[in-house]
C-alpha cells in the first residue's frame, strides 16, 4: 500500500511551517513589508529547497526576496536546530506572483462587469 504522503511532501510541509515563523520574525525585525511563505518544494535528493514567498506590498517584493536571500544561511542554521533532519537543504527564495496575478484578473473581471452593465 503506497504512503499517502511521500517523504518530500512531509518535509515540504514541515519546512513551510518552520520557515513561515522565521520569515515572519525576519521581516518584523528588519522593518520589511509583511511576507509569508506560500510553498516549499524540496528536490528529491533533499539538497535544495525552493521557498516561494508572497508580500503584502507586491511593489516591494524584490526588497523582501533580496533580504531573504541574504539571510538564507542564517535561516538554514536556525532550521538545523529546530528540525530533526540530518541535513537541512539549501534555501532558495523566489517570489510567488500567483496571488498578484489572481488579484489583477479579479480586478479586470470586475471592471469588465461594470462596463457591460453600463451598456
Amino acid at each position: 500500500m503506497p504512503h499517502a504522503f511521500s517523504r518530500t511532501d512531509r518535509i515540504n510541509a514541515e519546512l513551510r511551517r518552520e520557515l513561515g515563523v522565521l520569515v515572519h520574525e525576519l521581516v518584523r525585525d528588519h522593518a520589511l513589508p509583511q511576507a509569508s511563505v506560500s510553498d516549499v518544494e524540496v528536490t528529491r535528493d533533499l539538497e535544495v529547497a525552493t521557498v516561494w514567498v508572497t508580500a503584502l506590498q507586491p511593489e516591494r517584493s524584490a526588497e523582501v526576496v533580496k533580504a531573504l536571500k541574504e539571510a538564507a544561511k542564517d535561516l538554514r542554521r536556525e532550521l538545523a536546530h529546530s528540525m530533526r533532519m540530518r541535513r537541512v537543504p539549501e534555501l532558495r527564495f523566489k517570489y510567488d506572483d500567483s496571488v498578484d496575478k489572481g488579484e489583477r484578473i479579479d480586478a479586470l473581471l470586475r471592471n469588465d462587469g461594470l462596463q457591460s452593465e453600463d451598456r
